[in-house]
């Protein structure tokens, strides 16, 4: 991998991690690690274009579906794909599809761009992860063996012990922090083959006395009522929080999607705002 290259586009397609859940802007819009990767781009390259096709409670046959053809058809240097963390939670999953699907996209994808970035999730310390864990492990294995034959980048966030911490993550216990969010970007903007802003984002956090007891029951009554029933309840009646919803950047009148830049794009520096590209 060259080292501190320049890449002019981004797309990054996938589900509620790729579309920034739960780094949320005062505004109420989440932000999250492919918006801070792209600003940290488009800080080196003026004109760059970036695009968010993610969708919150996507499965794989959904990415593959509704956002791999978009993200082919814009050609960028670089593409994030990071899916399939949801099927793996399903009760009935199989794992056989998942594979099947997420070759497919890689293949797919893989000629459409100068390089495919694929990811090994993190994964949150606590009962939930080791239910699911056999599935997760298969499903990064999958991961693995893609990229070797495909050339594609593999993001390692499972192994990294600063993910594990529970204060990476939100109270609904499934979405990163702005924290976590910030250290997925480095981690990628690393991999990519840019000099390191945060050499230590994989150190585990500094440690903090644990919650009380009390504590503890109050926010695991608070997560049951507002995260974990509610979640149980679309399973039931097979909804999904991304019903009726596109990605940031796909035009559902247009049914495509669609490039911005930064609001001034003529020079690099910060990105303080976005604009559309006009097709």
């Amino acid at each position: 991998m060259q080292t501190n290259p320049t890449h002019t586009s981004l797309v990054a397609i996938g589900d509620s991690f790729t579309e920034g859940m739960s780094d949320r802007l005062p505004d109420g819009t989440y932000r999250g690690w492919a918006d801070l990767l792209a600003g940290r781009m488009a800080a080196r390259t003026p004109g760059f274009r970036y695009a968010n096709l993610a969708v919150r409670g996507k499965l794989i046959a959904q990415i593959v579906d509704e956002q791999v053809g978009p993200a082919a058809a814009m050609q960028p240097d670089v593409i994030t794909l990071v899916g399939g963390l949801n099927d793996t939670l399903r009760p009935k999953c199989d794992m056989g599809r998942v594979r099947a699907l997420l070759e497919e996209a890689v293949e797919r994808l893989t000629p459409a761009c100068k390089h495919l970035v694929l990811m090994r999730s993190p994964g949150r310390q606590g009962p939930v992860l080791e239910r699911f864990r056999p599935r997760m492990e298969e499903l990064f294995a999958c991961v693995d063996d893609l990229a070797a034959r495909h050339g594609a980048l593999v993001v390692d966030l499972y192994g990294a012990p600063s993910l594990a911490d529970p204060r990476a993550w939100d109270v609904d216990r499934l979405h990163l922090t702005d924290e976590g969010h910030r250290r997925v970007a480095e981690a990628v903007w690393q991999t990519l083959g840019y000099e390191a802003e945060d050499p230590e984002w994989r150190t585990p956090m500094p440690p903090t006395p644990p919650p009380n007891w009390t504590a503890r029951r109050v926010e695991d009554a608070r997560f049951t009522r507002q995260y974990l029933l509610p979640w149980i309840g679309r399973r039931l009646t097979g909804r999904s929080s991304g019903d009726g919803r596109t990605g940031a950047h796909f035009s559902a009148e247009l049914g495509k999607a669609f490039w911005v830049t930064p609001a001034d794009h003529t020079n690099p520096g910060p990105v303080t705002d976005w604009q559309q590209v006009e097709p």
